[in-house]
């Protein structure tokens, strides 16, 4: 397949960032076009930017639809089958929260060139550094195989053998991967992007109300006659499968093995909101049919798994409906998989100084690619061997994405505020302001979440308990923060000097300045360890005892 676009060089190349590994450095070399290392040329007329954009697109859709994975096809059944469009309006709320999170790794990645973890473990310690990438392993191995059990559900629905299944599907997503060549990998994840469009159809095959969809997804509101626990736990659910740790670590390693520099920053960004824009449509086109699909059955209420919606849209469309949904769930299983798998061979590889690239063979980065194809095995093996507590480590799962969801968040913002990391590239007030809400936001749901699996007949009024609780706590932070400097005699943080912001790299890494860590950032942090900490070992003790059958 030849190149759509190549644009030749014009300038001489801009300074080189810290990057841990020259395979990445380079000419783009996207899925649709190549921009030469050198070109600095300006883009006249909407041509030139819009051939720009086609070589630039992948990492925001990727990682976007990437998220809309198997887990993510259970919880939105789920809301419609149990809630039918009542909770639409989470998936508005949600797209600022998905915008700011992406954007500022995207910016992290192409102003460093230094993956997420490996900004970690040197800004605030080995500890912090090994914590992040051994949970982040932990996680994205468990998630993986819900990605593989979702494979199970679509091709047992298909009536293909499971077993086979499943090992076709982990060589496909091996497969892709280790060719050497960052462009077909590219090229092969955005097929399977387009594989999530097969849920459009479907849409249309049971044609769910426009009027009542758009007025939920805009007006917020709760399910007549619901619980408010099982209600929030599946709000929380929404939130962790759209927003989700793994998602964080990818995209800013794909932004650097892609070769994006900070000149391309404006068509990644708008590469991202083309993913978010997608999988808000997924999203919400599955949540609608299947709502409109049972909505009167004996069924509705009673969700099972991704299998049972297909089936009731069988039952309600016809067969093709049901095999849409069923290929549509294949495709999103793959996709998750490669892209969970991709992001800790990123993360493990920036850490442990491998070379960690797509644009390697598998014999000048064998560890890079061992890792990949080792978390991709080991899921699928867990998935087909007879026996296995699918339906237990599917709880470890959400419980672990609950417990890490807040604390790669607070890094995420530290980093993205460090002026030695970023320069004019750091957060604005604004962002600053938002990201610091979403954080508490998450950092309640996250405990909301974790008590609710570890003890399952939370009633409402628990949860409401522990949301004012995290709420005063909140406050009570900020006012001893706001004392602290007012007693000091500190004065805030003056405004960002922004020239030079064009040009403008991270030194290499044993250049910086070591970090200064306040007496409010130990405190804040040994806070967020206490939690994990606590929160890991009632995770251990609830899934003991369900292993036990207690």
């Amino acid at each position: 397949m030849t190149d759509m676009i190549t644009i030749a060089p014009t300038a001489p190349a801009p300074p080189r960032a810290a990057v841990l590994d020259d395979a990445h450095v380079g000419d783009i070399r996207g899925a649709l076009g190549t921009i030469r290392q050198g070109d600095h040329g300006e883009r006249r007329g909407l041509s030139a930017r819009f051939k720009t954009l086609l070589a630039i697109v992948g990492p925001g859709l990727i990682v976007m639809v990437g998220d809309n994975d198997a887990g993510a096809f259970d919880t939105y059944g789920q809301a419609g089958q149990n809630y039918g469009t009542s909770l639409l309006w989470t998936l508005l709320l949600l797209i600022p929260v998905l915008y700011v999170n992406q954007e500022m790794v995207l910016r992290l990645g192409a102003v460093t060139g230094v993956g997420h973890a490996r900004l970690i473990l040197e800004r605030f310690g080995k500890f912090w550094g090994a914590f992040s990438v051994i949970d982040l392993f932990l996680l994205n191995a468990l998630t993986i195989v819900t990605e593989f059990i979702g494979v199970t559900l679509a091709v047992g629905y298909l009536g293909l053998p499971r077993t086979v299944s499943v090992l076709v599907a982990a060589a496909v997503v091996i497969a892709a991967a280790t060719t050497g060549s960052f462009r077909r990998f590219e090229r092969v994840s955005l097929l399977l992007c387009a594989g999530s469009l097969l849920l459009i159809p479907v849409y249309f095959m049971i044609h769910p109300a426009p009027s009542r969809m758009a007025h939920d997804f805009v007006v917020p509101g709760m399910p007549h006659g619901a619980g408010l626990a099982d209600v929030m736990l599946l709000i929380i659910a929404i939130v962790g499968t759209t927003v989700a740790p793994w998602q964080l670590f990818f995209q800013q390693s794909y932004v650097i093995d892609k070769r994006i520099t900070p000149r391309f920053l404006r068509y990644e960004k708008a590469d991202l909101w083309l993913g978010i824009g997608i999988v808000t449509v997924g999203a919400a086109a599955m949540m609608g049919f299947v709502a409109a699909a049972f909505h009167g059955t004996p069924q509705a209420g009673d969700f099972s798994d991704a299998g049972g919606v297909a089936r009731g849209l069988e039952a309600e469309a016809g067969k093709l409906a049901g095999v849409l949904f069923a290929i549509a769930l294949l495709d999103a299983s793959v996709i998750g998989a490669a892209a969970v798998s991709l992001s800790t061979a990123y993360a493990l590889g920036d850490v442990m100084g491998l070379e960690h690239s797509l644009h390697r063979g598998v014999r000048s980065a064998k560890g890079f690619y061992a890792i990949f194809a080792g978390v991709i095995l080991t899921a699928a093996v867990i998935v087909i061997v007879p026996g296995s507590p699918l339906g237990l480590l599917t709880t470890g799962v959400q419980t672990l994405a609950g417990v890490l969801l807040p604390s790669a968040t607070v890094f995420l913002l530290l980093l993205c505020n460090d002026r030695t990391v970023l320069g004019p590239w750091v957060n604005g007030r604004v962002t600053n302001v938002f990201t610091s809400l979403v954080v508490a936001a998450l950092v309640t749901m996250s405990v909301i979440l974790t008590a609710a699996v570890l003890f399952p007949g939370i009633t409402s009024t628990a949860i409401l308990d522990i949301t004012a609780i995290c709420g005063v706590a909140g406050l009570l932070a900020l006012g001893y923060a706001e004392t602290r400097r007012r007693l000091k005699g500190w004065a805030p943080a003056g405004p960002v000097d922004r020239t030079g912001k064009g040009t403008w790299r991270m030194p290499p890494l044993e250049q910086l300045p070591k970090p200064v860590v306040s007496t409010g950032r130990k405190v804040g942090l040994t806070a967020l360890r206490v939690y994990l900490l606590v929160a890991m070992v009632l995770v251990i003790v609830r899934v003991t005892q369900l292993a036990l059958g207690h």
